[in-house]
């Protein structure tokens, strides 16, 4: 079957092919693969007693640890807003340094307002898009999952998914939204058997199969053609900047 015939196919005049690096299969299959667990970190919502982000992030973080992984949860309770305190505050740095540990990550919110929450927000504010050549987040798997005090709603996870990609963080597919999040805890603070239960199992199988999947393909996977013409011409103008003032002495 023949479509249009695409004019002019291998000409490209405004890409610099010094740059470019054509997916390779090799480089999605490396040698020597990590075999330690995998690496979670879990953020939460609410600074409650009585938080369902936070008992819905330990139901989380129970499965992460039966699937095989080693998980961090995060207490927002003392994190300063936003440009409030240093970076060098401890629970900012307590904050940056976990998710520089982690390989993926699981935010749960609650809905409030038909939004996240301040606390979920404040919390991703602190985590910086670079640290001089480190990204803390970026190549990372990320989890989303809300609680709402009554009906299901997805207005929550789908900021979240928005802020993820604003963090080039690889977003599951899956997700989990619990409505009514009071009746579905006992008194305990478990989670009752239910379809949003097994939906909560779900996520977590897809969360760490993909974390298996990218973590040793992290670098390879974030490396971005922009962004190697960007490196790549600046090394050439120090490069010539130095030859120049070499051939002047």
């Amino acid at each position: 079957m023949r479509g249009t015939e695409l004019p002019d196919h291998d000409v490209l005049p405004a890409l610099d092919e010094r740059w470019l690096v054509p997916p390779d299969v090799a480089s999605l299959a490396p040698a020597g693969g990590a075999m330690h667990r995998p690496r979670i970190l879990l953020l939460h919502g609410s600074l409650r007693d009585r938080s369902y982000s936070r008992l819905l992030a330990w139901e989380a973080a129970r499965l992460l640890e039966r699937f095989g992984c080693d998980t961090q949860l995060y207490d927002p309770r003392g994190l300063p807003l936003p440009d409030g305190a240093p970076a060098s505050d401890p629970k900012v740095q307590e904050l940056r340094e976990l998710s520089l540990w982690s390989e993926g990550q699981v935010w749960v919110s609650p809905e409030r307002h038909g939004a996240m929450s301040g606390i979920m927000k404040c919390q991703i504010d602190w985590i910086p898009l670079a640290v001089g050549a480190v990204r803390p987040t970026q190549g990372r798997t990320l989890a989303v999952m809300q609680v709402s005090g009554g009906s299901q709603s997805f207005n929550a996870v789908n900021q979240l998914r928005v802020l993820g990609r604003w963090m080039r963080m690889i977003t599951i597919p899956n997700q989990s939204s619990v409505p009514k999040a009071f009746d579905e805890f006992d008194d305990s603070g478990r989670m009752k058997p239910s379809p949003y239960y097994e939906r909560v199992v779900d996520v977590m199988e897809e969360l760490v199969k993909l974390t298996l999947l990218t973590r040793d393909r992290s670098a390879y996977l974030t490396s971005r053609y922009s962004e190697r013409r960007e490196d790549g011409l600046k090394a050439e103008s120090a490069a010539a900047k130095l030859a120049a003032k070499a051939t002047s002495a």
